[in-house]
């Protein structure tokens, strides 16, 4: 069988040692840059930002293009996927995009996260008269809560249309850099903060032993902007209290996104954690291409075509590999994290902006057979070491439950059928792709796989697999 079908540090596109692609991240990491020094591009996407510049080539007639995406209210959408979107703009097979993504938990901080981030300020307006972006959600735009109802809360970047992507093909992502996006403002210059919320959804929720029960407890870490410091460290907590959004909806509990918290009502404690150094490892805790199911689906649950799965690995030098279902594959980013432990059990990580330098190759049906990606129908994630299968309570909740039905999938989430999806998809992958025999495959799973929980909070509960690639034949 053919094994090579184009990963990381793959020759197909020579581009990756492209040494101003490289400075222009370098740059961008000094100063976060809302432009590459290239033209802007038409449409929708060049009214708000984004940028292109065509990179060399060694092929003769073959264009290549790093685009950059800044991060604003109107290159995101909040809380949701949906194939019937406006893409933000179209690429081709082998460009290259530099992209912004926001954290939804800014506003834990409005100081240290928001305040003088042009981009930021401009996605969190809001004030009695108007929100910058109103819909927050999948949800009805009438919802008690605020439109969207919070059924869905990742600031999503994107999404972005890849030219010829068809139904049956597979989209490959490449992160090829990260970076830590640095706070705007100046009384926190070359530092970059993050929040974790021990939150009503954690797994811990309905566990906790201290008083008072029923708590949750934002956490804010400092994170070095540079990247040169690989560890975060926290700062202060303190306990949500009831806070009035702007257009005054209390929240008793933390049940909408992007709420300021008004300083003024919470005590911070900052005796947190003293001397304790977290290790730095950034990734995309939501990444993936939309689905075909609905024409508009919360962010918050994973599926077959990626969403919020929260694998910490998804990081730079890994390669994620998406199912395409709909034209054009619809690709969006978001819930940017620091750091994060598998199981992500209080209910977030570090949630921390980052900037993402992303490669995008398209894989047609016709050429799947005898490769890896052969009846690929789920996220699969690949790093210089491994190959990681994703496995979840329900590999389709859409089919399943349908778009109405997510309060019986959460309720009927559970690592049992988790592990059970991660091993059916382990096995196909053995037998579909390596061509082993079905007891060949248990075998090799039982004594080289390692099954992790990749996380219990987010609905669709996920368990994953992870296949050494030293145990391939040489």
């Amino acid at each position: 069988m053919r094994d090579h079908i184009c990963s990381t540090g793959c020759n197909h596109f020579s581009h990756l040692n492209d040494a101003d692609l490289q400075g222009e991240f370098k740059e961008a990491r000094q100063s976060l840059r809302a432009a590459i020094g290239g033209k802007p591009t038409a449409g929708i996407a060049g009214l708000a930002g984004v940028t292109e510049r065509a990179l060399p080539s060694k092929k003769a007639g073959e264009h290549v293009s790093h685009y950059y995406v800044p991060a604003n209210n109107k290159t995101i959408h909040w809380g949701y996927f949906s194939k019937t979107m406006e893409p933000l703009l179209k690429l081709e097979s082998g460009d290259y995009a530099t992209i912004e993504t926001i954290t939804h938990h800014s506003n834990d901080d409005i100081e240290r996260m928001v305040k003088g981030d042009a981009g930021a300020e401009s996605i969190f307006q809001w004030d009695a008269n108007s929100k910058a972006v109103d819909r927050r959600g999948a949800g009805p735009m009438d919802d008690p809560l605020g439109a969207g109802g919070g059924l869905g809360v990742h600031v999503c970047t994107g999404p972005i249309y890849v030219n010829g992507a068809e139904p049956g093909d597979v989209l490959e992502v490449r992160i090829v850099d990260t970076m830590q996006r640095p706070s705007g403002n100046p009384d926190y210059r070359g530092k970059t903060f993050g929040s974790n919320v021990a939150s009503n959804w954690g797994f811990h929720y309905n566990n906790l032993i201290t008083e008072p029960k029923g708590r949750e407890v934002i956490t804010i870490y400092e994170v070095d902007a540079s990247g040169e410091q690989t560890w975060a460290k926290a700062v202060y907590n303190y306990r949500w209290t009831p806070q009035t959004d702007p257009f005054g909806v209390v929240h008793p509990i933390i049940d909408y996104p992007g709420v300021p918290v008004d300083k003024s009502s919470i005590k911070p404690n900052y005796d947190v954690l003293k001397g304790y150094e977290i290790p730095v490892r950034p990734h995309f805790g939501m990444i993936g291409v939309a689905p075909v199911e609905a024409d508009m689906v919360s962010s918050i649950i994973p599926s077959y075509s990626g969403g919020n799965f929260d694998n910490w690995r998804m990081g730079k030098g890994a390669t994620a590999f998406f199912p395409v279902v709909v034209p054009g594959a619809m690709f969006s980013v978001g819930d940017p994290h620091a750091s994060q432990g598998d199981a992500e059990l209080c209910g977030t990580a570090i949630e921390c902006s980052l900037t993402g330098l992303f490669q995008f190759i398209l894989h047609k049906k016709a050429d799947l057979p005898g490769t890896k990606l052969y009846g690929l129908d789920y996220p699969l994630l690949e790093t210089e070491s491994e190959l990681v299968v994703h496995g979840f309570s329900s590999p389709n909740y859409l089919k399943e439950f349908g778009v109405d039905g997510t309060s019986e999938l959460f309720k009927k989430s559970s690592l049992d059928s988790a592990m059970t999806d991660a091993f059916n998809k382990t096995r196909r992958f053995f037998m579909d792709t390596r061509n082993l025999t079905e007891d060949e495959a248990i075998s090799l799973i039982s004594v080289s796989v390692d099954f992790g929980i990749t996380q219990v909070v987010d609905g669709n509960w996920g368990v994953h697999a992870i296949i050494k690639k030293a145990v391939f034949p040489k």
